[in-house]
């Protein structure tokens, strides 16, 4: 597809409309869900500026690499961003169901453009195409991944360990990690790929209450958690994530 003004065209005459804060819609249809809220990417934006999580972000670059980045579930952008830092060469596409998202991810690297599209279907990306597709705390579609990807490729997934966020867990009643994540992570993946490494990163971050408060809304426990739950005090939180890589079968 060209970009042609403020819509990105097709040789066969379709006609897709860019928004005015710089993504497209390729959804082609009505999605089920509409992703995180406008208050959840604030939070996350915040939270990710602030440079918590730099240490995930430090854990992706070693795989750096010149060509197609795909960043599915891209949020703000900030992982793909790290990732085409590292990668002068790279250019890189951000997926993802919430437009809030969207709206930052389609600023957050001059080499990156950003794209409305559902996870579970189709994604809008030529077979084979991709060098490098990230998957941080996002669903995980393995035929997809597997298709889009070259054969040289990496799929790069982050997910929780179980110790992730523990403390805020135990005394505000966020969302607990899922013991069986990672068994689910292989069932989505195992048939298209082979796990090639899984390193442990874990960071003990010193927040304030407001931080605190702040963590806790860029996740989905914002819509679970009450106003009794919320940190009013200082904590020590631990941030504890499996970065998994996996090449195509």
């Amino acid at each position: 597809m060209r970009r042609v003004e403020r819509a990105l065209r097709c040789p066969a005459g379709h006609s897709f409309d860019m928004a005015k804060q710089g993504y497209a819609d390729l959804s082609a249809g009505r999605l089920p869900h509409v992703g995180d809220t406008a208050e959840m990417v604030a939070d996350r934006a915040d939270f990710l500026a602030a440079g918590h999580y730099d240490f995930i972000g430090d854990a992706l670059t070693p795989y750096a690499a010149g060509g197609f980045v795909v960043d599915a579930g891209v949020g703000t952008g900030s992982y793909l961003a790290r990732v085409l830092d590292a990668a002068p060469e790279a250019v890189g596409l951000g997926l993802d169901v919430s437009k809030p998202a969207l709206r930052r991810a389609a600023r957050a690297h001059p080499r990156a453009a950003a794209v409305l599209a559902d996870l579970w279907r189709p994604l809008p990306i030529v077979s084979g195409s991709a060098r490098i597709v990230l998957n941080v705390f996002a669903p995980r579609n393995g035929a997809e991944f597997r298709r889009v990807l070259r054969p040289d490729g990496v799929l790069l997934v982050v997910t929780p360990g179980a110790d992730h966020l523990g403390e805020l867990i135990a005394t505000s009643g966020m969302i607990r990690v899922d013991p069986d994540k990672q068994a689910r992570v292989r069932e989505a993946l195992d048939e298209y790929f082979a796990l090639e490494t899984a390193r442990p990163h874990e960071r003990a971050l010193h927040l304030t209450a407001a931080e605190a408060r702040t963590l806790i809304g860029m996740t989905p426990s914002a819509r679970h958690v009450p106003a009794a739950g919320l940190p009013t005090a200082d904590l020590r939180v631990t941030a504890s994530v499996l970065v998994s890589a996996y090449r195509p079968r």
